[in-house]
């Protein structure tokens, strides 16, 4: 198939994969090069010899049989034959599959779904700077001893209701109502490659995608199973949903764990990767391939797959992994089609890539790209200006570092243009995602402890706290790494994606050790949630009802006016990152009252420590004073 022009054999029907109806299933598969296409249809998951039916060539390349009959739930894989061998592979397209993604599945959803999925409620929309995205892989969730979870590193584990650990404290989806996000960040949960199904306990981050339009079976009580999968895969996104929880998935569209004999090289070789003159991928994922984005099939393939999990699943949001891997145009059409869906949704993901790739500079969707789109993007400036590099030695703002004030500045008006001297990335300020720690790298905590040796425990405890606390008071879209507030540890590995349970699992017991600082951002999200002008849409409003306030070394204070009815009139936040008490004048005369300080945060003022200010106001070191006037 050397030489042949796929460009020519573009498919515009709306119908790839196998779509089943009670009298027939209709097969299509796109595969312009192939000579011979067949498809085997097995009764059970665990059958090893079919029925073989063949497939006639229709138009552009696109393959196709109506199998009359009821073929509900069935599996089936395609068969081409290449070079006198005969290759057997699963339809890229689709949507359920047995044990480790070895068969494909004839899915009837509507036998499948769980009672009450199609009606269930989804949480009312919130504007992109309302939300609070928390990171959490499904295994971590739930595998630690303190959990009190039963359906241990599975789905139903985000079922379970008013679980407690040892103590006595929430936990699972009882913590994260308590704690306030809004949505719940999946790493991924489509059908990887890089972990056996159907061995317990196995662990990877799953950044290694196989069946883009499955859920993963090793979270499901019964990988073998296809329909399994989807029905508890859907029962934790309704609990998640009717728990006020919206959830985003971690998608993985740059890169597939294999090529060669994976889906998309048997049926359509050398089109949906990147590949030089002599036929070696390039490998700007990292993992040894890249998709081509920019080919109208495999564009067609990214949106037909965001937009079935859209509707099918009902996914509040995605985030992409390595999305300068993909092309702009590619992107815009994303964003366009996915909007059509859910005006709300969110899409955000990392704008840079994990090497060098066959796509040139100027079409990749890198940062500064998204301006005037819906796709923010991670903000690595504001995450290193905070905290330092990612896994070595270095300090910022919070843990040490000098000269970090300007580059916090940037990040709190949400890296837009503010002024001559401050000056961003974005056009406004739901385009960033601020965050100081992910799943990848050290997290804070222990990056934290290994930039910091010389410090005691306390002071490293401080400045975890004054972390998040500029991330959840900053404009833009805030993000958190699963357990950061509880001061999560990994023991020190920065690269944890197979190091299993022991490491990975959220140690639950922590809550009781850490109780103060979750409660303090608790409640800073629950105070960032009922003041409007804390989570300002346009560039405009930021420049208007945020102005900076001088302040000494190792400290930013900047004043917010409301124009909300709702809001206080004023607030006035003060970030100290220095090892000493600082003093600064208060904006206006009169009484401020303090809403939080070194010890707690109280919407209606702290009840622990000075709880108001008049003329000047003395803040903690490494700590955040919000202090607000009607």
């Amino acid at each position: 198939m050397e030489g042949f022009n796929y460009e020519e054999c573009i498919y515009q029907g709306m119908d790839l994969g196998a779509t089943y109806n009670i009298d027939y299933t209709l097969f299509k598969v796109w595969a312009p090069g192939q000579q011979e296409v067949k498809v085997i249809v097995y009764d059970n998951y665990f059958e090893n010899d079919g029925k073989v039916y063949p497939l006639s060539k229709g138009e552009n390349g696109v393959w196709e049989l109506r199998l009359e009959g009821d073929h509900k739930n069935k599996y089936y894989n395609y068969v081409v034959k290449s070079c006198n061998l005969e290759l057997e592979t699963p339809d890229p397209y689709t949507k359920g599959a047995s044990a480790n993604g070895k068969k494909g599945m004839i899915v009837d959803f509507q036998s499948i779904n769980p009672e009450g999925w199609e009606n269930h409620k989804i949480p009312e929309a919130v504007r992109p700077t309302e939300s609070v995205i928390y990171e959490m892989h499904v295994r971590d969730f739930s595998t630690n001893k303190t959990s009190g979870i039963l359906n241990k590193g599975k789905y139903l584990a985000f079922t379970e209701l008013e679980t407690e650990n040892q103590e006595g404290l929430a936990t699972g989806i009882e913590y994260l109502k308590e704690l306030g996000v809004t949505h719940l960040h999946l790493m991924p949960v489509f059908d990887f490659k890089s972990v056996d199904e159907t061995i317990k306990h196995n662990y990877n981050w799953g950044y290694d995608p196989h069946l883009y339009n499955v859920p993963e079976g090793s979270y499901a009580t019964n990988p073998y199973d296809g329909k399994v999968r989807i029905q508890e895969f859907k029962k934790m996104i309704m609990t998640l949903h009717e728990n006020g929880i919206r959830v985003v998935m971690d998608v993985v569209y740059n890169h597939t764990f294999e090529v060669g004999d994976s889906p998309f090289d048997i049926l359509v070789p050398n089109y949906y990767y990147r590949t030089y003159h002599d036929g070696s991928y390039s490998n700007g994922s990292g993992c040894g391939n890249e998709i081509a984005s920019e080919r109208p099939m495999v564009r067609r393939f990214i949106i037909d797959s965001l937009k079935f999990w859209a509707k099918e699943y009902k996914i509040d949001g995605f985030r992409f992994d390595l999305m300068a891997l993909h092309d702009i145009d590619t992107m815009k059409e994303i964003e366009k089609e996915l909007v059509k869906i859910n005006p709300d949704i969110l899409i955000y993901g990392e704008p840079w890539t994990g090497g060098d790739s066959l796509l040139p500079y100027e079409k990749r969707f890198h940062k500064g790209v998204q301006k005037g789109s819906k796709v923010a993007v991670f903000n690595d400036d504001f995450r290193n200006d905070i905290k330092g590099d990612n896994d070595g030695t270095s300090s910022g703002f919070v843990n040490g570092g000098l000269h970090f004030e300007h580059g916090i500045k940037k990040g709190i008006v949400g890296s837009i243009d503010y002024d001559q001297w401050i000056k961003g990335f974005t056009l406004e300020p739901i385009e960033t995602i601020n965050y100081v720690s992910s799943h990848d790298n050290l997290s804070l905590f222990d990056k934290i402890e290994k930039s910091r040796p010389d410090i005691t425990f306390e002071e490293r405890v401080k400045m975890n706290r004054l972390a998040l606390s500029i991330i959840l008071t900053s404009q833009g879209i805030p993000f958190i790494q699963g357990g950061t507030e509880i001061l999560r540890t990994k023991n020190g590995d920065h690269n944890s994606y197979k190091a299993g349970d022991e490491i990975n699992g959220i140690d639950w017991s922590r809550k009781n050790k850490f109780i103060d600082i979750f409660v303090y951002i608790k409640e800073l999200i629950s105070l960032r949630k009922s003041q409007r002008v804390m989570c300002l849409e346009k560039a405009q409003d930021v420049r208007k009802h945020l102005k900076f306030i001088d302040s000494p070394e190792r400290s930013v204070a900047y004043l917010l006016e409301s124009p909300y009815k709702e809001d206080y009139k004023y607030i006035f936040i003060i970030h100290n990152a220095g090892i000493k008490e600082i003093s600064l004048k208060l904006p206006f005369k009169g009484q401020w009252k303090v809403i939080a300080n070194e010890h707690e945060v109280k919407s209606t003022g702290v009840s622990i420590g000075i709880r108001s200010f008049e003329g000047e106001v003395n803040i903690k070191a490494i700590s955040t004073y919000i202090l607000c006037k009607e």
